[in-house]
């Protein structure tokens, strides 16, 4: 199998996203140790293999420090680091503190640094790579997550950086994903029926699985991807349909045969509501608009 023989650790793996980023790598051969501050419900198994459990305090640097002495007394080495433990409640700004919102950033961008920085002799040791989990909020506006975005947008350039500063020893990539189907997915989208409308509003026309993030993850932990660092993969599905597309009134297929006819006159038509005459491009008022 791709990852036989290596040993990977996912931060927060013993549920969720981490639990699905464990799956895979044991599917793919990997020893994979799964920490948090407490053990999963039930052990974390695929391909009849069982992912061992450390407890962790990923926001104490001696904690995180002994974790990975830990891994490498056990196992003599570590190849692989997936940074993905986090998460944020649904809080708007003008709702929690600065001390509150602070401990979003901590556990989103300073732990996922701690754990690296504790990691990076073992790493280098085995030329192996660190996978941080970002998200489409660090990507784009994440009203009554502000922190968590902002932390997500931080950690993808913390990656950069890191992986330009490590090479060519140890490879740093950032996985983007967007909505997963997890354990508290109706905390955020309802029942089902909830869950399935969110998916509706996603191109590929549903929201991913947790082990559809691990099988990226594995791929950016192998060696088909050697040559890849500093990247930050999209796993999105599409990301999110432009909500202005929905607003739009304008009869798209008018506005096709006019500007069909107006080139066959050799003219340049200005979009509706745009004065003759105005530079066609990006139209007046909008902006690029990016998904995620």
């Amino acid at each position: 199998m791709e990852l036989d023989g290596r040993v990977a650790v996912v931060t927060g793996g013993t549920r969720g996203v981490g639990a699905g980023i464990a799956r895979a790598f044991l599917a793919a051969g990997a020893d994979v140790v799964v920490c948090a501050r407490r053990p999963p419900d039930a052990p974390v198994v695929s391909a009849g293999r069982t992912a061992r459990f450390l407890p962790v305090e990923l926001r104490d640097p001696a904690s995180v420090e002994d974790l990975f002495a830990r891994v490498a007394h056990r196992h003599g080495r570590l190849d692989v680091l997936v940074n993905n433990a986090g998460g944020a409640p649904y809080r708007l700004l003008r709702d929690g503190g600065p001390a509150r919102h602070a401990r979003v950033l901590e556990l989103n961008l300073t732990a996922p640094l701690t754990a690296s920085l504790a990691a990076h002799g073992l790493l280098r040791a085995s030329r192996g790579c660190v996978v941080m989990v970002g998200s489409v909020s660090g990507t784009r506006p994440s009203p009554g997550t502000a922190a968590y975005g902002a932390a997500k947008a931080g950690l993808e350039s913390l990656a950069r950086t890191m992986a330009v500063e490590w090479a060519p020893e140890v490879r740093v990539n950032t996985i983007v994903p967007g909505m997963v189907r997890t354990e508290l997915s109706h905390l955020h989208y309802g029942d089902e029926h909830g869950v399935a409308a969110v998916g509706r509003t996603v191109p590929l026309g549903r929201i991913a699985e947790p082990d559809e993030i691990g099988d990226a993850a594995v791929f950016l932990a192998s060696g088909r991807a050697a040559y890849i660092s500093g990247a930050s993969l999209l796993v999105h599905g599409g990301g999110e349909r432009p909500a202005y597309l929905g607003a739009a009134t304008a009869d798209r297929g008018a506005a096709a045969d006019r500007g069909a006819a107006a080139g066959a006159a050799g003219a340049v038509e200005a979009p509706p509501g745009v004065p003759a005459g105005t530079p066609t491009g990006t139209p007046t008022g909008t902006t690029d608009h990016k998904e995620g």
